[in-house]
């Protein structure tokens, strides 16, 4: 199996690209904020890569760092997401956002990848919920658990900034954000703490 490529990058196109290496040209796919990153033709680069033997050819994916590898194989475990759908998503989130999204239940904000439509995004929250509850979300998400803040208190308050108006996602970082470190939070404290943090 092949892991890891090294070489010059000698074609880019908008989900493809090959890298010469040793005398051979691998063409793999990838996601565009991936192919964005590695520059232009003639760029030395080096990317992470997914093997998959299908029965007709073998398939390359490439990547340019394990956490978009790894999000990509998550995406692949629910039912009806495949190699072409995880490249989509992660084109359009990074892998923070889409465990944010996932976390917040923001189907919203999973539909804004090109072919994935509302009932793909809910499977999705649903199939994976768990499994990312317990990642770290972002740079300024932390485990509500560590600091004990009231799970029930954060989702009512996450419920109450979105009947003000703004996005599940959105509502839901903030709260994440101003929870840690405040064990034991009541609405009361998170709700002010979270519009202070979104800036009203």
């Amino acid at each position: 199996m092949i892991a890891r490529l090294s070489g010059t990058l000698v074609e880019a196109g908008e989900t493809h690209a090959v890298i010469m290496t040793g005398g051979v040209g691998y063409l793999f796919q990838a996601t565009s904020r991936c192919l964005a990153q590695m520059g232009g033709v003639g760029a030395e680069v080096m990317i992470l890569i997914d093997t998959q033997i299908r029965d007709d050819r073998i398939v390359l994916t490439g990547f340019s760092n394990a956490g978009v590898k790894d999000a990509f194989a998550l995406l692949q475990t629910v039912q009806g997401v495949g190699s072409k759908a995880a490249l989509s998503i992660l084109s359009a989130l990074s892998p923070d956002e889409l465990m944010l999204a996932i976390s917040a239940g923001d189907k919203a904000m999973i539909t804004r990848a090109d072919g994935v439509g509302p009932k793909l995004a809910q499977r999705i929250i649903n199939e994976l919920g768990e499994k990312v509850s317990g990642l770290t979300l972002g740079p300024q998400a932390t485990s509500a658990d560590a600091g004990g803040t009231d799970q029930a208190a954060m989702r009512d308050a996450i419920s109450a900034l979105v009947n003000l108006g703004y996005g599940r996602a959105e509502a839901h970082a903030a709260v994440v954000s101003v929870s840690a470190g405040m064990a034991g939070a009541s609405l009361e404290v998170l709700l002010p703490a979270a519009l202070k943090e979104l800036g009203q």
